[in-house]
């Protein structure tokens, strides 16, 4: 009998039909270190290993998005899943429906991851916002059945009881809380009428901490403008919430204490600056009455006409610099006017102005002379210039017997342009006279033609 040959098709067909309907691996748990991991967009394509093996898996986006941590290269994970067989390369691996850290906690894991992530933005460091000393309302984000809200306004009352508690019930446990504490926040926000905000619940494992741990949460007490006090938990328990706040409180009780004075004290002390202030007010008034009973007490209110007896000295000496002063000035240009006075009668001014009259006359003879002298070399020009043109006139050359022809208002230069018959004007000097051409004679080529 020949031996019936399996294609690799069916061979695979039939492994993958074992590795499917096997009990044993369909629910395997297995435990390794992540290899040969990068991020894709979607599924998730990887190994696990160990020392003596290596298995590929495959991590679908809906179990993979459900992670609490971020898996990262060489991270030694326990991993639950089945085992199956790729028929189009015939490798078998390993579907992961979960996985978290092996030895340190999934949620521990994604909170320190958060924690290192926030803290690199900043989100830590950054300038915290200052509590308002004497705030008017105060907005208090946790749930309305628990203990903290009963802490936070006994407190409040015996410390500050003008202050108004406004609670804004509060999911804080759950896979609704983070979303609601956000919503919260936001509520405060726009009412934009709140000076304070107390973000509170009870002690709890991580687990039901968690909410205070999300990036969302964290954000949003980050972004808000209302300072905020984080009191989750107990004093032993941090959230990334409390990193994020503006303060953090061990208890609701201290939160509190944080957010109000002490009314008493406040207004011992401002009993206290009150007394400050009357006893400095009073010692200013007897200050200002010292001062007032020296004044009263001078010699100016005793004696008045001390107080301008200075000035009516320094006057009459002012008057007495200006009396001199002005003797001095008069003296000085009546000196001046004599000395101009002399001087002009020492220049003789009747012989300057004969002298001038002189000159002028003389001035005035050359100007005449040279008037006539220059019209007469300008009309002698003239006469030459009329006489170059008259002897440039054509009329002039016409006088000596020569005319000249034209024929339709064009003068006539050769015979050529004449035909038998042509009407032509002769212009002499005193006239013009009409002729037909009758005969044309000329010279062409040497000969002559009649």
């Amino acid at each position: 009998m020949a031996q019936e040959y399996l294609t690799v098709t069916a061979l695979t067909k039939y492994l993958k039909r074992k590795f499917d309907a096997d009990p044993y691996l369909e629910r395997v748990y297995l435990t390794g270190e992540i290899s040969n991991f990068r991020r894709r967009p979607n599924h998730q394509y990887f190994s696990l290993k160990d020392d003596g093996a290596k298995i590929s898996v495959v991590m679908f986006k809906g179990a993979f998005d459900k992670l609490k941590f971020q898996p990262e290269e060489g991270m030694k994970v326990m991993a639950i899943g089945r085992i199956t067989l790729y028929e189009a390369s015939g490798n078998y691996q390993m579907m992961i429906e979960h996985m978290e850290p092996d030895g340190v906690g999934a949620l521990y894991q994604a909170y320190e991851q958060l924690k290192q992530k926030l803290s690199i933005e900043g989100l830590f460091t950054a300038p915290k916002q200052q509590l308002p000393r004497y705030p008017k309302r105060i907005a208090v984000l946790t749930s309305p059945s628990g203990a903290v809200i009963r802490d936070i306004i006994t407190t409040t009352q015996r410390r500050y009881p003008i202050a108004e508690i406004v609670l804004f019930p509060t999911v804080v446990q759950g896979s609704k809380a983070a979303d609601d504490v956000v919503k919260n926040i936001a509520r405060v926000e726009a009412d934009g009428q709140f000076d304070t905000m107390i973000i509170g619940r009870g002690g709890g494992s991580i687990e039901d901490l968690w909410p205070f741990n999300e990036e969302r949460v964290a954000r949003a007490i980050f972004a808000a403008k209302t300072p905020i006090i984080s009191s989750v938990g107990h004093e032993t328990d941090t959230t990334i919430a409390d990193l994020v706040a503006d303060v953090r409180a061990a208890t609701p009780t201290a939160a509190a204490e944080l957010a109000v004075p002490v009314l008493a004290e406040e207004i011992l002390r401002i009993e206290e600056k009150q007394a400050r202030l009357s006893q400095a007010f009073m010692h200013q008034i007897q200050r200002k009455q010292e001062r007032y009973q020296r004044a009263i007490g001078s010699y100016v209110f005793r004696q008045p006409e001390r107080l301008y007896e200075a000035q009516s000295i320094k006057l009459d000496q002012l008057q007495q610099r200006m009396n001199q002063g002005l003797q001095s000035m008069l003296f000085d240009k009546d000196k001046q006017a004599r000395q101009i006075i002399h001087r002009l009668e020492q220049q003789q001014l009747q012989n300057r102005i004969k002298s001038a009259q002189q000159e002028v006359a003389y001035l005035s003879q050359r100007l005449s002379k040279s008037m006539q002298d220059t019209y007469a070399a300008k009309e002698n020009r003239l006469l030459q210039a009329i006489q170059s043109l008259d002897l440039l006139s054509p009329l002039k050359i016409m006088g000596r017997g020569y005319t000249y022809t034209t024929k339709q208002a064009q003068v006539v230069r050769s015979a050529a342009d004449l035909t038998t018959g042509d009407r032509l004007q002769i212009h002499y000097q005193d006239g013009r006279a009409e002729v037909e051409v009758i005969t044309i004679e000329g010279e062409e080529n040497g000969k002559s033609n009649i």
